[in-house]
């Protein structure tokens, strides 16, 4: 539960921070001004844009560390028990989802990410250069999905 509260509170303080020379506009456009407008005439109110399904608390466990991945609106933060955060957005562009982050440490693991798939528990994200696909499990109500090695991350 700390762990959760320590990552919105990080989205938070990183989720702001400029961005030395990245005024691409890469995320700028609001979700409802995406080339798939048409997608969301079937009435269903409860998924608003398909950018809407990438919101909330996402965690993974790659090479043995915790990833949680938190998307906000268009903002997005990632942090790994090893001490890796970054901040960046998500959203629609060009027809895809797409994810782009700027680490604190410089890591350019999971610099541009575009969505694979997305539904109500599973976002699945291949990320460009070596680290490839990754698979989140969606954490509910604040808490991190069941089964993840979070023992040792209080100590």
């Amino acid at each position: 539960m700390a762990l959760a509260a320590g990552l919105a509170g990080a989205l938070a303080l990183t989720g702001c921070s400029g961005d030395s020379g990245s005024d691409s506009g890469a995320g700028a456009a609001s979700p409802s001004a995406s080339a798939s407008g048409t997608a969301g005439t079937g009435g269903d109110s409860s998924t608003p844009s398909t950018a809407g399904k990438l919101e909330g608390s996402w965690a993974a466990t790659t090479g043995g560390k915790v990833v949680a991945l938190v998307i906000t609106g268009k903002q997005a933060g990632l942090f790994t028990t090893g001490g890796t955060v970054c901040s960046g957005t998500a959203g629609d562009e060009a027809g895809m989802q797409m994810i782009h982050l700027k680490c604190t440490d410089g890591n350019k693991d999971r610099t541009t990410g575009m969505v694979d798939s997305v539904n109500s528990t599973t976002l699945k994200v291949t990320w460009s250069g070596k680290l490839g696909k990754e698979s989140y499990t969606k954490a509910e109500g604040g808490q991190l999905p069941s089964g993840l090695p979070t023992a040792r991350l209080g100590s």
